[in-house]
């Protein structure tokens, strides 16, 4: 297995056998606090090459206000053609609870964006239709600290959308929990998860349409290739989606796969195993 699964050394080893990327951003493009400049060279160098490029991010809010964020964080316009984010595709599933309650967990202001024009009322848990979640509420909090809440939920039997599917993120030296780790936590209580993001199918078969649009004309998804720094997400999603993936290794799984270190190639195939994956290579960042 390990010869199928090959350590490159950037972007550009394999650029040729791809019309189009769709690239993961939190961990492989940024980590919260400023982007990899190697990999924005990376994803501006495959574009020049005449490659399209679309961001496919968990992010729970609409791509419009991202791509502000980006450019704060350092990711130019010059890395990529188009942006679909896990907010666009959750907005549409909020829109059905038009003029109903509905309670926020995340960040208090922060999300914001997500609602806009939508007509929801943001209430506590006790009038609420359904819960939405964006994010823990704080980057120190863990899934355990809400059970208290969600047995409350789960008495009223309501269902939560969860706009980040995400467990955890890099977010500068630091890992933290994300929505989806809330999610599970409420799946596993019994509660009922929508979830939009990856690894799920919208977001996938809005990103290639993105891509093809980019491009101006139909692709073939065996020259399709996805980055990404997640099992769970980003490598599950690939394999659903019928494309390969480009695995980076220096995000999420640093630490256990040693990726700045001597990584093992077996270890890494052993780790994607499970999603079916199928590998184009890994890197610790993306690189050109």
């Amino acid at each position: 297995m390990t010869a199928t699964l090959p350590s490159i050394s950037g972007l550009s080893e394999l650029s040729g056998r791809y019309d189009a990327v769709l690239s993961d951003v939190w961990g492989v493009v940024h980590n919260g606090i400023a982007a990899f400049p190697s990999a924005v060279e990376a994803l501006t160098e495959y574009r020049k090459a005449g490659g399209k490029v679309v961001f496919i991010t968990n992010a729970p809010r609409p791509s419009g206000p991202l791509i502000a964020m980006l450019e704060r964080l350092g990711v130019t316009r010059d890395a990529y053609d188009a942006i679909v984010s896990s907010g666009d595709a959750t907005r549409a599933m909020i829109a059905k609870y038009r003029g109903k309650p509905i309670h926020h967990v995340g960040p208090a202001t922060e999300d914001d964006s997500l609602y806009e024009g939508l007509d929801v009322r943001r209430t506590s848990a006790d009038e609420a239709e359904a819960v939405v979640v964006t994010d823990l509420d704080t980057d120190d909090d863990n899934p355990e600290m809400y059970r208290e809440r969600a047995k409350f939920w789960l008495s009223r039997k309501l269902p939560m959308i969860c706009a980040n599917p995400d467990r955890v993120v890099e977010h500068g030296e630091k890992i933290i929990y994300c929505g989806g780790a809330l999610g599970d936590l409420y799946t596993a209580m019994g509660g009922m998860v929508l979830m939009a993001g990856k690894p799920y199918q919208p977001i996938y078969e809005e990103a290639f349409r993105l891509a093809e649009e980019a491009a101006g004309r139909p692709l073939d998804r065996s020259r399709v290739l996805a980055i990404g720094d997640s099992v769970r997400t980003d490598a599950t999603g690939a394999a659903q989606f019928g494309i390969d993936l480009l695995f980076v290794t220096g995000s999420i799984h640093a630490a256990e796969l040693d990726a700045f270190g001597k990584p093992d190639p077996q270890a890494i195939a052993d780790l994607v195993a499970p999603s079916r994956a199928r590998m184009a290579g890994f890197l610790p960042r993306l690189a050109w």
